[in-house]
């Protein structure tokens, strides 16, 4: 079975993680710290890499678990925070950079998730990364900032994690580690994976070619019914509502199926 080889952490919604070796989950379902916070306007409406290009020549480096971060961009001087301390100066520094008046705001009870009812940790397999970076030339760690999965498996073959999606039965149980998982939806895409991570320069005609790729090599063992439409990757989880006990997962932890 395959293991546990990458964990990412996004503090801040839309913007850069950070690796970890082991993590902390909510009992809401997210790891802690992950999308804790999000960038919005006055309206509290999300500003995003969906509906804001000016947001992909941001780079966040952060250290403590996400308590402090740095920012930069090409045209600013660079800022160093601590959260929330400094959430204030925080977004200050990101209305300039993206031109137009921004919040940081905080959510420490689940996040800010894109799906609230599989608010779990999104999980992905090397190899599907590897394969996607194939099919558009790209750099294995520029397909990673595009899909921005939490949680990274080794299993050998593309797509692989497609056999934990939920079937007519109901959800798919797993376990890593010592934590019990339901794997739910294959991940719907939007236009953020059709961009470059550093520039927000689309790819033209990215998602529709993204879609006959998938489609054409879907694994024999994924259940189709699953895809409405095949612009999706990642796997979308939550927690398991039976589960009781450990709420820890680290690089290594082996991924088990269960009955």
């Amino acid at each position: 079975m395959p293991r546990l080889s990458r964990i990412t952490i996004y503090p801040i919604k839309s913007l850069d993680g950070y690796e970890a070796d082991a993590a902390e989950l909510m009992p809401t379902g997210p790891i802690v710290g992950d999308r804790r916070w999000a960038i919005v306007d006055p309206m509290r409406q999300f500003v995003n890499g969906k509906r804001t290009p000016a947001i992909h020549p941001i780079r966040a480096a952060f250290e403590q678990n996400g308590a402090i971060v740095t920012l930069h961009h090409p045209n600013l001087e660079s800022l160093s925070c601590e959260l929330p301390n400094d959430v204030d100066r925080a977004g200050e520094w990101l209305s300039e950079a993206i031109g137009r008046k921004c919040l940081l705001i905080e959510n420490q009870a689940i996040g800010f998730p894109d799906d609230a009812d599989a608010s779990g940790p999104t999980l992905v397999s090397v190899s599907s990364l590897e394969r996607v970076a194939a099919w558009f030339g790209l750099e294995l760690d520029e397909v990673r900032r595009r899909f921005r999965a939490n949680l990274e498996i080794d299993a050998a073959e593309p797509f692989w994690e497609d056999r934990l999606v939920a079937t007519d039965t109901g959800p798919t149980q797993f376990t890593l580690g010592d934590v019990l998982f339901r794997g739910r939806t294959p991940c719907q895409r939007c236009a953020v994976p059709s961009r470059d991570s550093l520039t927000g320069e689309i790819t033209s005609g990215f998602a529709k070619a993204f879609s006959a790729h998938r489609q054409a090599e879907l694994p024999a063992w994924a259940p189709v019914d699953a895809f409405n439409h095949f612009y999706r990757l990642t796997l979308n989880t939550s927690l398991a509502p039976t589960h009781a006990g450990a709420m820890a997962i680290r690089l290594g932890d082996e991924l088990r199926v269960t009955v």
